[in-house]
């Protein structure tokens, strides 16, 4: 039997033999080292004998007393306000048995989330991952990793635990998100717990429920053009099941999505599909936190026959500039043409953390390169013009490259340069205009930046006149 499956199933059998004997059970989630969402109500949940009185008392709280008698179905939950970052804390459940966790910090919480380049390890070998794991000491960064496993049926349990950040623990935790959050933790001064969820090769859909997918005719077709894979499972809603949903309602300031590579086969479709996503995701926690996306690098492996892997990067972008409480990461820069992993994951982690700090934690910092905003088309040129482009534009090697226009039939390469705060492509001998890009190619290398040194996104936008 595949170890994975083994594993999980011992899980499960202990749980539901500890149900049997009437005890406590808490999911994995809830342990000694975790870390909750500061300033805030928190929901801790778990399982005992129908009708059992549970109680529970926190030490930053310690003079109340939380307690309620269980439903038949031996679920119980309590609603809990969490005070300011801090800790250690205690909290005491208390039933038939009593359970105890000890050093909870409070601070501030993130989910991270996707393919192979959310979960790559130090241990994997990433720049300069070696020097980075002997700096690794930080007792207020704690660590979950949910163990992969995949299911048809929606699951209460998960597997993983909460562990402190070491440089052994950090060697093999997500590396972006061990970035992410030291940054968070350096410029913030707060505990930070992160929680890695993630599957390599996994498609999108296996991250959502099923019963949307099937509710939807378009992402039903969908998701059957994606083909089976030895690495990763393809049904939808199979990680949901396992790896999202019980993690839910475990209170996050917000989540990290990096993916998309595993859906270059149904590439026209990713908006919708991210989106749906996204949607999915904030109802299960019942509330709508950030949601910010690495788009994904240029890659020559999706091949020069085709501009799926462009169209997916295009498809994150308008998802960033469509849905609320969103924000896209560029990382052409700092990828790998011949690598679908680049190992530069500490630029990946500090551009995420850039987001966060100024949207969520009021830090005046750039944090996005330039995105499409709107053009004009003049008698002999297109000007662009961007986000995130007030301080003006750059070129980081030379003149503009990748700005092509289509004339209805076929797309031509013009030259373009920089005005100030937008850019200006040639139409020369285009008679007719139908539509603008920049960077629409698998193994782009782009070169367009804001003075804040960050890329700016590729974009396609096919024009009606």
């Amino acid at each position: 039997m595949n170890y994975r499956i083994k594993l999980f199933l011992t899980t499960i059998l202990i749980a539901f033999v500890g149900l049997a004997k009437a005890n406590v059970i808490l999911p994995a989630i809830f342990s000694d080292h975790m870390v909750l969402q500061q300033n805030t109500s928190i929901t801790i949940w778990g399982w005992a004998k129908a009708l059992e009185e549970v109680k529970i008392t926190v030490s930053w709280d310690s003079s109340k007393e939380y307690k309620k008698v269980t439903d038949v179905s031996s679920y119980w939950s309590f609603n809990i306000e969490t005070p300011k970052a801090g800790g250690p804390y205690q909290i005491t459940i208390q039933g038939y048995n009593t359970i105890i966790i000890d050093d909870v910090l409070i601070g501030e919480v993130w989910l991270g989330s996707g393919q192979s380049n959310m979960e790559w390890t130090p241990a994997m070998k990433i720049d300069g991952g070696e020097d980075e794991k002997t700096k690794a000491n930080y007792p207020q960064i704690r660590f979950f990793t949910v163990l992969p496993w995949a299911d048809s049926i929606l699951q209460k349990h998960l597997t993983g635990k909460w562990v402190v950040c070491t440089p052994e623990s950090m060697y093999h935790f997500s590396a972006l998100m061990y970035f992410f959050g030291r940054e968070i933790h350096s410029k913030r001064n707060v505990p930070v717990g992160l929680i890695c969820s993630a599957w390599g090769g996994s498609p999108a859909e296996v991250w959502m429920h099923e019963s949307i997918i099937e509710g939807n005719q378009t992402l039903k077709q969908s998701a059957e053009m994606l083909k089976p894979v030895s690495w990763s499972p393809i049904k939808p809603g199979s990680l949901f099941n396992t790896m999202v949903y019980p993690l839910a309602p475990y209170k996050i300031k917000g989540a990290l999505w990096y993916q998309g590579e595993a859906n270059t086969s149904n590439a026209i479709h990713y908006q919708q599909t991210l989106t749906t996503l996204i949607k999915n995701w904030r109802e299960a926690w019942d509330y709508e936190f950030p949601f910010y996306i690495v788009q994904i690098a240029p890659w020559s492996g999706y091949g020069r026959d085709n501009v799926n892997g462009a169209i997916v990067r295009d498809q994150q972008r308008k998802v960033a500039n469509s849905v609320p409480q969103t924000g896209l990461v560029v990382v052409s820069d700092i990828g790998n043409l011949e690598d679908i992993h680049p190992r530069n994951k500490l630029d990946v982690g500090r551009r995420l953390a850039a987001w966060a700090l100024h949207h969520d934690y009021g830090v005046a910092i750039p944090f996005s390169g330039p995105l499409y905003q709107t053009h004009e088309i003049k008698k002999d040129k297109v000007i662009i013009h961007f986000r995130y482009s007030e301080e003006g534009l750059i070129s980081k090697d030379g003149k503009l490259k990748e700005f092509e226009i289509y004339d209805g039939k076929q797309w031509h390469s013009m030259p373009a340069k920089i005005n100030g705060a937008t850019v200006e492509v040639s139409t020369k001998n285009i008679s007719t205009i139908k539509g603008i890009r920049y960077a629409y190619k698998n193994d782009s290398n782009p070169n367009l930046f804001n003075k804040a040194a960050l890329p700016a996104s590729c974009f396609e936008v096919l024009i009606d006149r």
